[in-house]
């Protein structure tokens, strides 16, 4: 039987097609699944026009928030970078550094969701990545795991000294998700390391290039 479908209230009808003819905000787009009821506490107060032109403010000619606007973006909302992701700052109703500030309790709370964490780490590789390339050059990459796994993954410094005698010179998007994978499934030990499982090549030369290191 089809799913009867309930009928939206008048003023959530006009803000939705408000903001279909509207230009969208770049910031991000991980959080757009999330039902705009649960971030906004009055949102009669926000102007979408106020918020593109805070955006601006660190975006580049391109119109995507580079390394040196993200890093000026956290030291205005006063967080370190490693705690700052990308959101949508439209649908987050947050136009100015003090609404934002004002969200900070929501936004921490995604990063300790699995699957909201999940979808931030994914996220993050199209917005490092040069959008003329498919995979991210080593160096990026080395950075962005640094500030989402840094804190969290036991063997991260292992990881980056791993990445850097490497021959990788680029990390492909297949490479970065099991990255997330393997930090949340494999021992820091690696006694449960699968050499059969379906890991990339990189990850399995990471772990013999360990385990040589641990028995010389």
């Amino acid at each position: 039987m089809p799913v009867k479908k309930k009928r939206k209230a008048p003023g959530v009808a006009a803000a939705v097609a408000e903001d279909a003819g509207l230009k969208k905000c770049k910031i991000s787009s991980y959080c757009r699944s999330q039902p705009p009821a649960r971030l906004i506490s009055g949102e009669e107060d926000f102007s979408r026009k106020k918020c593109l032109a805070w955006f601006y403010e660190y975006a580049g000619p391109d119109e995507v928030v580079g390394p040196e606007g993200m890093e000026k973006f956290c030291e205005d909302i006063g967080v370190e970078p490693e705690n700052c992701f990308p959101s949508d700052l439209c649908l987050l109703r947050c136009d100015c550094t003090e609404k934002l500030q004002s969200r900070f309790d929501f936004l921490r709370s995604q990063l300790n969701d699995i699957s909201s964490f999940k979808n931030i780490y994914r996220y993050a590789f199209d917005f490092a990545r040069d959008k003329d390339q498919r995979s991210l050059d080593i160096d990026t990459a080395k950075s962005m795991l640094a500030l989402l796994l840094g804190r969290t993954w036991p063997l991260f410094s292992v990881f980056y000294q791993y990445l850097e005698q490497s021959k990788y010179r680029v990390m492909n998007k297949d490479q970065w998700y099991n990255v997330l994978e393997f930090s949340r499934t494999v021992h820091a030990d690696l006694s449960n390391y699968d050499e059969d499982g379906a890991w990339p090549v990189l990850l399995d030369e990471f772990v013999e290039w360990q385990k040589i290191r641990q028995t010389s």
